[in-house]
């Protein structure tokens, strides 16, 4: 797949640039491996927190869209949190991960994100991992909702020591300009944004720690 992003050549912290919608990323890339032994270390330490995650989600698209779903994809599924708890009302549930985590019962593992076409496309804290996000031109369906670290780049300092900056695993960073430049460029529309997720996932001292953008495809 060739990448259609243009870098900016901003001078940045090294091995880092910015791309014309203002997302900056890791130039050179050597991504870890994602297997079940991930999936495990990530999900096993936060209890029921992910089932609590996965009713904010879904409650958030919900609101968003002013509807159920009629069916969903979710890249980058892990421990199937999410999954399991759109399975209760949405009537066709898959799944995409490159691990061979179990699925839910009741949903569908997918090969591929590309091929089929759904309602709504979430990508909750996996569009950073991938080597190259210009696919999202190629997704076929009507919204996407996308929950990624925000990333609030002050100067090459903080985001040095930002949490979750994390080499070779978070390879794209995005605030919410960047972040709806981008899907813009790819063909949608936002719908709405919000930190939705801090509720769960921040420390009271922090900047806002997680997007979480809604989008809508622009009919042509």
């Amino acid at each position: 797949m060739t990448s259609l992003t243009k870098s900016l050549n901003i001078e940045m912290l090294e091995n880092y640039s910015k791309n014309e919608d203002g997302v900056i990323y890791q130039v050179d890339k050597n991504p870890i491996d994602y297997d079940k032994e991930y999936v495990n270390t990530r999900y096993v330490k936060y209890g029921e927190l992910p089932t609590y995650m996965a009713h904010l989600r879904l409650g958030n698209i919900i609101g968003s869209l002013s509807r159920v779903p009629k069916s969903i994809l979710d890249v980058g599924y892990g421990d199937g949190s999410f999954l399991k708890v759109c399975s209760n009302i949405i009537p066709e549930c898959y799944g995409y991960d490159i691990s061979t985590y179990p699925i839910p019962e009741g949903c569908k593992q997918v090969k591929s994100f590309l091929d089929e076409s759904y309602d709504v496309i979430t990508f909750f804290d996996s569009l950073e991992h991938f080597e190259d996000i210009d696919f999202v031109r190629d997704l076929k369906c009507n919204a996407v909702c996308i929950s990624v670290p925000h990333c609030h780049y002050k100067n090459d300092e903080w985001f040095k020591n930002w949490k979750h900056r994390r080499p070779n695993e978070h390879l794209w960073h995005f605030d919410k300009p960047s972040l709806k430049t981008f899907m813009h460029r790819m063909g949608y529309e936002l719908v709405s944004y919000s930190n939705v997720e801090d509720t769960i996932r921040k420390n009271n001292k922090e900047e806002s720690n997680i997007l979480t953008c809604i989008f809508k495809k622009v009919e042509v």
